[in-house]
């Protein structure tokens, strides 16, 4: 399904969950190290520490720039709501860009090889599935950016999940058949004036999803360009990327609504 996003109203808002004391108050964090092979990763978990079963989790898949406090935030608010929430680092343990140059050379090389890519999310993925508090059968995975390629890709490679999001994510794929393993329900979250992401690319990923029979949403948010989620991106669209507002409040409530129904909180 593909629809574009007008003026709706959603009673949750980012800034009322990052604001809200009570709901971090059993919220605790945590670095985590573990192994690709021999590769040394280095990713970030948040979870509700007075949960007493396992909850459903959420792997947030970082942009190109690597773990920052956009996905430490985001899995802090995810553990607010009751999810066990782990920003899983691709990149490795010590490899943080500093700049857009590295940032670039670093998702380049991932995104040319994507059964590294895949390698890396996988370890991830095995991690949080063995973890005594998260409820296996319902793992979700999300990225921004390079990482909505990233979230698209572990779906691509087969892993049983309950969801996929991508907030203004990549969406190309070298392998469209690889679509058929995706099971589960994906949510495309796209900026309409987005120059990095191309109607063509766009319009073959429309395709991959339809051929396989997929069940997707692709919601395309008017004036935002790419990054809308990401303060740190700035304001200025002429660039190509730039904070959106209202892109950013709207994206992240349709996921929330999308991730009640595809692995609620019981």
């Amino acid at each position: 399904m593909i629809r574009s996003l007008g003026f709706r109203v959603f009673a949750m808002t980012f800034a009322t969950a990052l604001l809200s004391f009570n709901a971090f108050a059993a919220v605790k964090s945590e670095t985590v190290e573990y192994k690709d092979g021999k590769a040394e990763l280095e990713g970030f978990m948040a979870y509700d520490d007075s949960a007493k079963t396992p909850r459903p989790a959420v792997l947030i898949v970082h942009q190109w720039m690597g773990i920052t406090d956009h996905e430490k935030d985001h899995a802090r608010i995810l553990a607010a709501q009751g999810y066990v929430a782990f920003a899983l680092d691709v990149y490795g343990k010590g490899f943080r860009p500093t700049n857009v140059n590295e940032a670039g050379t670093l998702s380049g090389k991932y995104k040319e090889d994507r059964k590294l890519l895949r390698s890396r999310e996988m370890a991830a993925y095995n991690l949080v599935k063995k973890d005594k508090r998260v409820d296996p059968k319902h793992i979700v995975v999300i990225g921004y950016c390079f990482g909505g390629l990233g979230a698209l890709e572990l779906g691509r490679f087969g892993a049983a999940l309950a969801g996929i999001a991508s907030f203004h994510g990549a969406l190309s794929n070298p392998n469209p058949l690889d679509a058929k393993n995706i099971k589960s329900p994906v949510l495309v979250m796209h900026g309409a004036l987005d120059p990095y992401v191309k109607k063509d690319e766009v319009d073959a990923f429309v395709k991959e999803m339809n051929d396989a029979k997929v069940d997707y949403e692709f919601i395309s948010y008017s004036n935002a360009v790419h990054a809308f989620t990401q303060k740190m991106a700035g304001n200025n669209p002429s660039a190509g990327v730039a904070y959106n507002e209202r892109a950013d409040r709207r994206s992240w409530a349709t996921f929330m609504e999308f991730l009640k129904e595809v692995a609620p909180i019981k």
